[in-house]
């Protein structure tokens, strides 16, 4: 009787075989992710609780010795509920996709397609989709409003935590404009509403439309003009970032294609429009956090996650 191999029932395929083989894939598109904005939070519900505290801080009066001290006074807390989005995302390997197909061998030659170099391909790409997806998300949070994969809105940070969107214009189309004066009207802004929060320093993500703008601003150039040190944006391309007014500012074409309703994709779409520049603030301990729910399977239920930015499960 002929021996039938079933090879998915190798330890090489088990789930936790796949995750490892899908963590070894690094997390290559990103910049948000490079920048570690995000303090990474494994909860074991599929929603979260943020208490909104507002502390007090008030100057403390002279009292006369031995007579009765001031009273602190508490901070009202007001508790936001947020369900963690779920995002799973499945594909298949049939045999048709590896029988007769070629691949590389490890020395470089051409050999027959293997199930497990296929499969790991395909991981890779997944793994991909799910970076791609997370820095969507991310810049989202960052920009106040987040967006699902059709551009619908899921999150308007704005209206759920009850502030104001606070604009700039740096009127960088006038020549007379004080560029200087701009940053430290944002870095002041940010640091008047840290509420209790500290912060290290300021990043802008600029367009590239905006970035270009302001780096030919005559203010910029006439600042750099007599500027030996590098980096320098009037000797050398700086669009990976170089200091201003105490603001690193940094080219961003981070951009990604929309699922439609008819199921085709949209044209890639940037993360930061044409003409528009973002400003993070850098060295918070809270502003940021992601939080990763369990997966929708049996062996997950209220288990906070291992840590990994992605599972597979088969």
């Amino acid at each position: 009787m002929p021996t039938i191999l079933d090879i998915f029932n190798q330890d090489a395929f088990s789930a936790a075989s796949l995750t490892g083989n899908i963590a070894m894939v690094p997390n290559s598109y990103g910049r948000i992710n490079e920048l570690g904005l995000f303090t990474a939070e494994p909860v074991a519900t599929t929603s979260v609780i943020v208490m909104i505290e507002n502390g007090v801080l008030n100057l403390l009066p002279t009292r006369p010795r031995g007579g009765p001290a001031s009273l602190g006074t508490r901070g009202k807390q007001k508790p936001a509920s947020f369900v963690v989005p779920h995002i799973p995302h499945e594909d298949s390997v049939l045999a048709t996709d590896v029988q007769n197909m070629l691949a590389l061998t490890s020395n470089g030659d051409a050999g027959l397609e293997t199930v497990l170099g296929f499969l790991n391909r395909k991981l890779i790409t997944m793994r991909r989709k799910h970076a791609i997806t997370l820095e969507n998300l991310r810049m989202g949070a960052v920009k106040g409003i987040i967006r699902d994969s059709d551009g619908s809105v899921l999150l308007n940070l704005f209206t759920s935590f009850g502030v104001t969107e606070q604009v700039v214009d740096f009127l960088l189309g006038t020549p007379a404009t004080d560029v200087v004066g701009k940053c430290q009207d944002v870095t002041g802004y940010m640091e008047d509403n840290l509420l209790g929060e500290t912060m290290t320093g300021v990043h802008a993500l600029c367009s590239p439309e905006w970035f270009r703008k302001f780096i030919t601003h005559a203010s910029v150039k006439t600042a750099y003009t007599y500027y030996a040190s590098a980096p320098n944006p009037m000797r050398q391309d700086v669009r990976k970032g170089f200091e201003f007014g105490g603001i690193t500012f940094e080219e961003y074409r981070g951009s990604a294609s929309f699922m439609q309703e008819d199921g085709t994709t949209s044209v890639a779409q940037r993360f930061i429009p044409a003409g528009d520049v973002r400003f993070i603030p850098l060295g918070t301990t809270d502003t940021f956090t992601n939080y990763w729910a369990p997966p929708d399977f049996w062996g997950s239920v209220n288990q906070a996650p291992n840590g990994a930015d992605s599972e597979v499960f088969v």
